[in-house]
């Protein structure tokens, strides 16, 4: 039985026409569509393509209220820098091969919801011409990397367009709001691979059980992502942890809009929901089918014969088990060109959680702690993003630092070192039934899984009651 979000969505549908991209029909089936890019849909959609422009899923970059030293700046993708990938400036788009001719990587642009030009401030025909509207909303779709022969540009386009029209054609009247397969087949793939980036967010989920996803089971509730996240003209609501933009700033996401404030009818269980966050106790491990990328150490290639290609030295876990950390909904981000200071354990936070036990608006969350190893210039003081694309061909690290640093601040032969970086991911997804949950003494016993002191206190809290 579908969630009462679902029903809300359904209702709204059916009163306006209307959803994550306000399309008055969900299939072209039936119509006489002769798809020739994105120009197709912008003849009955081009305000829905309008909304869409100015979305974070275009932008990469948005409002940043969230972000307790934003200072009023749009952040986002574009302009921050993370541990993974880095940043997209060295990175955008373009076909880098290895010695065997074998594809290993086509930029940033891959996981963007544009046909390969750069997301531009202002509103253009070209730019709106530049949006992806099957990547979203047409099942079967797929593109790849081509290059301009008269431009030399690189631009994303469906593989059906000039090969198979009738294909293409069938493809683009296949249209519907976003489902579970279409919004996992970007979101599963960030950081270069299966769940590498996000932990919680697998490839399983679009036909799991559940005790893998209780939310997304297809024999339970089998929700779809836009039932919790979709917004109005084409927003998307939630922000994680470690996320510089909001699409819906103000309009925080939680638990609690479908779930009861005391949902357990156990006044111990219940006394919890005003400091611990539902995912702490229902998401007991993530990362269940694929690995998760935990450490990315990029001072140090790593060379894979068969694959014959360089990457940094990652280190993957399983069945993780989440870190622990006080969280009001606002984070400190180590903006670029700005100088990183190391923490107290000499490590420099690129994403940190804001909150304390003292503060009464924060609870207890899971989060992914990823650490990484980021140069930072010596003389400046700022982390430097690196172009990593050649780097996964060549594997040299010099001309992948100095391109980043060139990148982003103008710098060339940079002077730097090489610094451990933290960040913390918020973990929300992989949600267990209730008979799978922690108990008490997962956590309230000698060998339980929360560190008691760095949370704030002097020992455990149950002790000093059962004193």
């Amino acid at each position: 039985m579908r969630s009462m979000t679902a029903i809300m969505l359904l209702l709204l549908i059916l009163a306006t026409g209307s959803a994550v991209g306000g399309e008055c029909e969900f299939s072209n089936s039936g119509k006489d569509t002769h798809y020739e890019g994105t120009s197709t849909c912008l003849e009955c959609h081009e305000s829905q393509a309008q909304n869409f422009f100015h979305s974070q899923h275009y932008q990469w970059q948005g409002e940043s209220p969230d972000i307790v030293n934003s200072d009023g700046q749009r952040l986002g993708k574009m302009n921050t820098l993370n541990d993974f990938c880095t940043n997209p400036a060295a990175n955008w788009i373009g076909t880098v091969k290895n010695s065997d001719g074998k594809k290993l990587a086509n930029g940033c642009s891959a996981c963007h919801a544009g046909l390969g030009k750069m997301p531009q401030a202002e509103m253009t025909d070209e730019q709106l011409e530049n949006i992806d509207c099957l990547i979203c909303h047409a099942s079967g779709y797929r593109r790849s990397l081509y290059q301009n022969k008269e431009t030399e540009e690189w631009e994303w386009r469906p593989i059906l367009m000039g090969r198979n029209q009738y294909g293409m054609d069938a493809i683009a009247k296949r249209i519907s709001l976003p489902t579970r397969k279409m919004c996992l087949r970007c979101h599963s793939a960030a950081g270069g691979g299966p769940n590498f980036k996000r932990g919680d967010i697998e490839y399983e989920m679009v036909e799991c059980d559940d005790d893998f996803d209780v939310h997304m089971s297809v024999e339970g509730n089998d929700m779809d992502c836009i039932e919790c996240h979709a917004g109005t003209d084409h927003r998307v609501r939630g922000r994680g942890s470690d996320l510089a933009g909001s699409d819906t700033p103000g309009d925080r996401l939680t638990c609690l809009e479908c779930h009861d404030e005391a949902p357990h009818a156990v006044k111990g269980l219940d006394h919890h929901v005003n400091r611990v966050d539902c995912t702490v106790c229902h998401i007991p491990v993530f990362a269940k089918s694929d690995p998760t990328d935990m450490v990315r150490d990029w001072s140090t290639p790593k060379r894979h014969e068969e694959a014959n290609k360089y990457s940094a030295t990652i280190t993957f876990e399983s069945n993780v088990v989440p870190d622990y950390q006080w969280w009001n909904g606002k984070t400190w981000h180590q903006k670029m060109g700005e100088k990183a200071k190391p923490r107290k354990d000499g490590t420099y936070g690129i994403m940190v959680p804001e909150g304390s036990r003292k503060d009464k608006s924060a609870k207890i969350h899971a989060f992914k702690l990823h650490k990484g190893r980021l140069p930072r210039l010596k003389k400046e003081g700022y982390l430097v993003p690196m172009g990593v694309e050649e780097f996964f061909r060549d594997g040299d690290i010099e001309v992948a630092v100095e391109e980043g640093a060139h990148a982003a601040y103008g710098i060339e032969h940079p002077d730097y070192e090489w610094v451990d970086t933290v960040r913390w991911m918020g973990i929300f997804h992989e949600v267990q039934p209730a008979a799978n949950a922690l108990t008490c003494l997962d956590c309230h016993s000698p060998n339980g899984r929360m560190n008691w002191k760095a949370l704030g206190y002097k020992e455990d809290p149950l002790e000093k009651l059962i004193d």
